[in-house]
């Protein structure tokens, strides 16, 4: 099998870029300024803008003058379209997420604006894309898409829901304890990145890219997709219509996330690797300044922040209350009755402790004295709690709730809450290393 073929070098820059320009004439061609691209058309760009970058990629682009912009504006397209289709998917979807009281009206017009902040640069890239094509001699194709080509997915027709093919397994329960505690160990980290105001652009230069960064919105995106496709491969609908409610909010709240995390990672990717300076001169320079004439850098960091890094906390804050209620549903529970720290009782340390494991699981775990329930999660709680117990001279205290948490607390519990007799803190079981 033949690797490599006698054709120049140009006359396979005019193959592989044949596909990718026809879809820019196409866009060229639009004049509708209200006309919202598909994802069909933003699959096509993708597809084609990639392949395209990666042959040109392979010859050296990246290190050659003459070659450069073209690559770069390649990847422009590239980047901005999957930024759009993960929008555009968004916005189809909107009508069928179910996001309990969450009101919606206000996302989908900034969501609808983003994208057309987005669809605009690429518009505006499209001629200069025909230009730079000309002036190295690649042929511009004499015909372009049709429009016909690219209808939207959304219709009044929807197909009937007739298949029930729910049998009980015995593991769903565990299944839903185990994402749902998962995605609240995700929402528990989103918090440092959470904010109230939007940023100005000041503030935005000073988090991006030391604070705020492609890598970590990466993180936080496979994280959530993983999640999701467990959920998808492990959760099965329940015959009870009123079940399937809580599931579907669950989902919903996955998927919004997830797709806007997508959205922000393409948006930072561009930004770090085709905008932000980073000591180049001459040519890089010149070509990056020459991009920010396409795509304000300052307009794409407000929409990954202001827009993306927003709207994605709101998502996560809301579906905490519903990852809750669905494994509080699910979760093992049981009751254990152990001792309580000698000497001193529940002081600072034992008290945190024992939070920190509930907190860790995230399930409901209640502390028993006497008559009196106290919230295991809250340091406060359990200090009153530790008031009464010393009051009353209680030796035990009951812990009921999440099996998990209550298996750990015995563990504490038989270290004496990670304390020696003087009140000092003393190495904790390997079991309990989450603690450190």
């Amino acid at each position: 099998m033949m690797d490599t073929c006698d054709i120049t070098f140009l006359e396979k820059a005019n193959i592989f870029s044949f596909d990718f320009l026809k879809c820019i004439r196409f866009i060229d061609s639009i004049e509708d300024d209200t006309y919202l691209f598909t994802k069909k058309l933003y699959s096509k760009l993708i597809t084609n803008s990639h392949i395209l970058e990666d042959f040109l990629d392979f010859h050296g682009a990246k290190k050659n003058s003459e070659w450069l912009y073209y690559r770069e504006l390649c990847a422009l397209v590239r980047h901005l379209s999957l930024a759009c289709y993960s929008q555009r998917h968004i916005l189809n979807r909107l009508s069928f997420y179910r996001l309990g009281s969450h009101p919606l009206d206000l996302f989908k017009q900034e969501a609808t604006d983003t994208l057309q902040i987005l669809q605009d640069s690429l518009k505006l890239t499209a001629p200069v894309i025909l230009a730079e094509a000309r002036r190295l001699d690649i042929t511009i194709p004499g015909s372009r898409y049709s429009l016909n080509l690219f209808p939207g997915i959304t219709s009044t027709q929807h197909l009937n829901h007739n298949i029930d093919d729910f049998t009980a397994k015995d593991n769903q329960k565990n299944n839903l304890t185990r994402i749902s505690s998962e995605f609240l160990d995700v929402i528990k980290a989103f918090d440092q990145l959470s904010f109230y105001e939007r940023y100005d652009l000041k503030d935005i230069h000073k988090l991006v890219p030391e604070k705020i960064n492609e890598v970590i919105i990466r993180s936080f995106e496979m994280r959530i997709h993983n999640i999701q496709s467990s959920f998808d491969s492990y959760v099965v609908k329940t015959p009870c219509e009123q079940e399937n409610i809580l599931l579907e909010q669950l989902r919903s709240h996955f998927s919004i996330v997830f797709h806007i995390l997508q959205v922000m990672g393409r948006l930072l990717h561009f930004y770090e690797r085709h905008l932000y300076d980073v000591g180049f001169k001459d040519v890089y320079m010149r070509v990056r300044q020459s991009l920010a004439e396409l795509i304000d850098p300052d307009v794409l960091l407000d929409r990954a922040v202001n827009f993306c890094l927003f709207y994605a906390w709101k998502f996560l804050s809301s579906g905490k209350q519903v990852a809750s209620q669905i494994m509080n549903q699910n979760m093992e529970t049981g009751s254990i009755e152990v001792s309580i720290p000698m000497d001193r009782g529940f002081h600072s340390r034992p008290s945190l402790l024992v939070a920190k494991i509930v907190q860790h699981y995230g399930g409901e775990v209640v502390l028993h004295v006497g008559e009196d329930r106290f919230d295991a999660s809250s340091v406060l709680d359990i200090q009153w709690a530790g008031g009464k117990i010393k009051k009353e001279n209680y030796q035990t205290v009951m812990f009921s709730g999440d099996s998990r948490a209550l298996n750990d607390l015995v563990v504490l519990a038989d270290v004496n809450y990670g304390e020696d007799h003087m009140g000092k803190g003393i190495p904790l079981p390997k079991q309990l290393s989450y603690l450190s």
